[in-house]
């Protein structure tokens, strides 16, 4: 946004006439209070919001156990016969020894993760919206309170079957809120630091599953450890009372007061004195509005939609499978998850230095990172059980290296996503591959079961799923130093110089075909655009 350089005389001062970015810039883009707001958002909730999406590996681990029979074995007639009692051995609870979800109620668990992601996509969906209309802060603030209240409920369900429910319930609030979360950090910030703020986040909740892991690690009880977590957020929630409101918002409802008193707050905070200021009624966009079908008419659109919606649920597929079969890879289940949190942490660094390489950009380094990850899940199937120096050589080692490519591949298609779409439909095309992914989600809790078929075929379904999503991503274009289009016709123009680029390059080094022939020959297919 430019600033209106009016000024006028107010009480013996110049008031300057400006937009909110303008503003923004005045009071500090990332100052004491928004550093505050990052460590609040994206430090601390991110840490909660982590130990809820993940709580099910833990407490759904089963325990050790064995059946008592009332009648000895040989003088059943048939399976259905069986009359005994469940033991349930070890040191810690959790709902399958609560409920006895073994053999064939087994599936309960993973029920109960699928029901928690499947209140996340409404959350997202349903979330946004009422942002729009009631404000960032209200609908946050109203939603983590909902989402402590619910987790409670949780951990004090007297069934399975209010389990299952308040789970759902937990799943809506968790995602919508931080969803929301997110996008009031970014409104109070200046854009330049949008992407280190989003990096902050993804390593904040990766953090979280280690965090998780600790307090599993001492409270054996799932009950009170499902309530235990819930004091981290009860914090949030106390301190998210007193933000103010997002300016940004504020500035694009029309109430210019609260929005710079909002701005004032702010520099308060940042202990600057900005000189007086008076924000001007933003503009009427007279542009259509855009929706879905501004993307289903335009052939190049739609096919970078489709792909990138197989390579969100791939991602989220393979995320999630990986984390919630942390306790099917034998050995220590605290630890095995503690390090599938950690193994994230060197990704993140990773995949932002290879994005920004010339030689390897958005394209290359999804392709390589999804399709490396693949590679790493179908390894498993034929890794051997090591002995002596080479133990550390097995299932679990190919496991972690296949969860850290697979979470630098979901940090880059949130960035690659955001490049390949015009402004004027960014948020919608950003939208529809996110709600896909949280299908991914959905399936996810289910793939390890598919262990009681075949032991590997769950690696199967990652691997394949991975090498076939980053070989399909190498059909989209590179984004690298690319001026993002702002309309479809902006697209139009810069698929256009790209090929131009490409056909010209490829005369001079063979010195075959024209390259204006073969520009014209495409300006067909450029005009369904």
């Amino acid at each position: 946004m430019t600033s209106l350089l009016q000024v006028s005389g107010v009480q013996g001062d110049i008031l300057a006439h400006m937009e909110v970015e303008d503003a923004l810039k005045l009071v500090g883009e990332m100052g004491i209070y928004q550093i505050f707001l990052c460590f609040l958002l994206a430090v601390i909730l991110q840490l909660y919001v982590a130990t809820e999406v993940v709580l099910i590996t833990i407490l759904g681990v089963t325990p050790p156990y064995h059946w008592v029979y009332d009648e000895p074995h040989s003088l059943l007639q048939n399976a259905s016969q069986k009359h005994g009692h469940l033991y349930f051995e070890g040191n810690f609870t959790s709902i399958s020894s609560e409920w006895s979800l073994v053999d064939t109620q087994a599936y309960k668990v993973s029920a109960a993760s699928s029901i928690f992601f499947g209140g996340v996509l409404v959350g997202v969906v349903s979330f946004g919206q009422l942002s729009d209309r009631f404000g960032r802060k209200r609908v946050y603030v109203t939603g983590l309170a909902l989402d402590i209240v619910f987790s409670l409920l949780n951990a004090l369900s007297p069934s399975f079957t209010v389990f299952l429910s308040t789970r759902f319930f937990v799943g809506l609030m968790n995602g919508g809120m931080s969803l929301i979360a997110f996008v009031l950090l970014n409104e109070c910030i200046g854009a330049t630091y949008w992407a280190i703020a989003g990096s902050l986040a993804s390593l904040c909740f990766a953090l979280g599953i280690a965090q998780f892991a600790l307090i599993g690690y001492f409270v054996r009880s799932w009950r009170l450890l499902a309530l235990v977590v819930n004091i981290q957020g009860l914090t949030i929630f106390l301190l998210s009372l007193w933000i103010p409101e997002s300016p940004r918002w504020l500035y694009a409802q029309g109430r210019l007061h609260e929005a710079q008193e909002a701005l004032l707050f702010m520099g308060r905070w940042n202990c600057s004195k900005p000189k007086p200021f008076s924000l001007t009624p933003r503009p009427k966009d007279s542009a259509p509005r855009s929706n879905i079908l501004s993307i289903c008419c335009s052939d190049v659109l739609r096919r970078r939609t489709l792909l990138m919606m197989w390579a969100w649920f791939v991602c989220s597929l393979v995320y999630y499978g990986l984390t919630l079969s942390t306790g099917d890879l034998g050995g220590n289940i605290y630890l095995n998850l503690a390090l599938s949190g950690l193994v994230e942490v060197p990704a993140y660094p990773l995949c932002m230095y290879l994005i920004n390489h010339k030689s390897f950009g958005r394209k290359r380094s999804l392709c390589g990172f999804l399709s490396l990850g693949g590679v790493a899940c179908l390894v498993i199937m034929v890794v051997p059980e090591q002995r002596g120096s080479l133990r550390w050589l097995n299932s679990q080692t190919f496991s972690l290296l296949g969860k850290l490519c697979i979470s630098a591949a979901f940090n880059i298609v949130y960035i690659y996503t955001s490049e390949l779409y015009p402004t004027t439909v960014r948020s919608l095309g950003m939208g529809v591959c996110s709600m896909v992914s949280r299908f991914g989600g959905i399936i996810a809790p289910f793939i390890p079961r598919l262990r009681s078929v075949q032991w590997s075929l769950p690696y199967v379904v990652f691997g394949c799923s991975g090498v076939t999503a980053g070989l399909l991503s190498l059909l989209l274009p590179e984004t690298l130093n690319c001026p993002l289009p702002e309309t479809l016709s902006d697209l139009q123009v810069s698929t256009y110089r790209r090929l131009e680029e490409e056909s010209c390059l490829l005369h001079e080094n063979t010195g075959q075909g024209d390259p204006i022939d073969e520009i014209s020959s495409a300006d067909e297919e450029e005009e369904e655009l």
